[in-house]
């Protein structure tokens, strides 16, 4: 922990940063900051943008596939002229072979259409865990920003009651300078003047570490001039509480996004499960493809030749006989694109796969589909649960909070009178040291204890009010 305020403290001093120059903050001002600079909400904002690309990319895999080819090949020897599908002896051949094809998902158990609805399901609830970490961000802000409230009145109260043991001991050193009183009651004061300056020291160290974990929330530089508004907080009332811990549950139940995010998880998982049901439908698709070849060994015509004649066979008497005159066919070059174009060939297709055994692997994803089903289900009622938990608490630790303010309200009335009759007797001699030091801590004990009660139960308050989709304000 040292080390790390050491660091930020460097990284302070380096970029000039300071919050000196600027206005105490709010607390709304405080959440805002928070939603927009820190690490968890940021972290939680990137994982949406990843199911958003999910998304977007089940949406574009309904669009047909296309994939295009290409290949060089030099052979010798005896080879398979492609272009014209006879063989060569002992002659080299270049060749090139380009194609296009296409495939388009006909039908698939329509596990195309619900892994797009399961990664809309998904988004939607990524969505809601953005909103469940602010959500907590907030709270945890609230709660630390009225502890520095706390501390704040704490010390107050704290160097209140050290100034009145200062001014107790300088009234008893006259009278004992005076001879009025003996030097052990002086002494027994001092100790207790002691005793209150440890207690205001750690009151400012408790004050410190407050503002210091609030800076640490915001990821804040550390600096000594932070301050807050202290806004004015009325105290609790007789029976404030006008609605109970169940009217505030089902409210939240469908306000909360933790459970949004688990009902949307739930639907999700049900979709995944007809995906995996999917598994076991046939498989429709069509396939379209383009291709061409060039050999450079082959030869177009380019022309006939004068009409020939050929001799076909010899007469008895010796003569020669030949067919008619023929012209025949002249060979040429067969350039590269007129090759391309005429040897091109295209086609298109349906085809058909039954999955008839793979494994038991699609009864397995069935199976394990079923499961994460079920988790969904379970992860619903623990969040819906836990809800409800956190709501009971909150609402009879305001409950308790508010008797405990309220009977030490009473106490505090009462304490403070015997305070000021002790210390009117301890100032004539006639109570002793002891039972004015006893008095005093009972007073300020009570004090303490009657702040704790009115902070802890303004902040259950606030708990209330935000299950039920008010916002965190003071």
């Amino acid at each position: 922990m040292i080390r790390k305020i050491i660091m930020l403290l460097v990284v302070l001093a380096g970029t000039g940063f300071s919050l000196s120059a600027q206005e105490p903050w709010s607390l709304e001002v405080c959440i805002q900051y928070a939603m927009e600079n820190n690490i968890q909400i940021k972290q939680s904002v990137l994982n949406t943008e990843y199911n958003e690309n999910l998304l977007k990319q089940s949406k574009l895999g309904q669009i047909p596939s296309l994939s295009g080819s290409g290949g060089y090949n030099f052979s010798w020897g005896r080879v398979l002229d492609q272009t014209t599908y006879s063989y060569t002896d002992n002659q080299s051949i270049n060749s090139v072979n380009l194609g296009i094809n296409s495939q388009a998902n006909l039908f698939s158990g329509l596990r195309v259409r619900n892994t797009i609805l399961q990664n809309e399901l998904n988004l939607m609830a990524s969505y809601e865990d953005v909103e469940m970490v602010k959500n907590d961000i907030s709270l945890r802000i609230a709660a630390a920003y009225l502890n520095i409230m706390f501390n704040k009145e704490l010390l107050a109260v704290t160097q209140s009651q050290l100034e009145i043991t200062g001014q107790t001991v300088e009234r008893t050193r006259k009278m004992v300078e005076a001879g009025k009183v003996a030097r052990g009651n002086l002494l027994e004061l001092q100790a207790q003047y002691a005793s209150e300056e440890l207690n205001l020291v750690n009151a400012e160290n408790q004050l410190t570490i407050s503002f210091l974990n609030l800076q640490q929330m915001l990821d804040l530089p550390i600096d000594t001039a932070f301050d807050v508004v202290i806004p004015e907080l009325a105290d609790p009332d007789e029976d404030p509480l006008v609605i109970d811990a169940l009217e505030v549950y089902q409210v939240a139940v469908q306000e909360m996004p933790e459970i949004k995010s688990a009902v949307l998880s739930l639907r999700s998982a049900e979709r995944g499960l007809a995906i995996a049901k999917g598994g076991r439908s046939p498989q429709l698709y069509m396939t379209a493809n383009y291709s061409s070849g060039y050999s450079d060994i082959r030869e177009q015509v380019v022309g006939f030749g004068p009409p020939t004649q050929i001799p076909i066979g010899v007469t008895e008497g010796g003569e020669t006989v030949y067919t008619a005159p023929q012209e025949f066919p002249e060979y040429g070059a067969y350039p590269f694109f007129k090759q391309m174009q005429d040897n091109a060939s295209a086609g298109v297709g349906l085809g058909l796969s039954i999955p008839i055994f793979n494994g038991w692997q699609v009864n397995t994803n069935i199976a394990n589909a079923r499961i994460m089903h079920e988790r969904a289900q379970l992860e619903l009622q623990s969040q819906k649960l836990v809800l409800y938990a956190n709501i009971q608490q909150a609402y009879t630790d305001a409950l308790a909070a508010l008797k405990k303010f309220i009977a030490t309200q009473k106490a505090l009335v009462s304490m403070e009178e015997s305070f000021k009759y002790t210390e009117t007797r301890f100032e004539v001699g006639l109570v002793n040291t002891v039972d004015y030091n006893i008095s005093k801590n009972q007073l300020i004990a009570t004090q303490s204890d009657l702040l704790q009660a009115k902070y802890d139960f303004i902040f259950r308050t606030k708990i209330l009010n935000f299950y039920q989709g008010e916002p965190i304000t003071l």
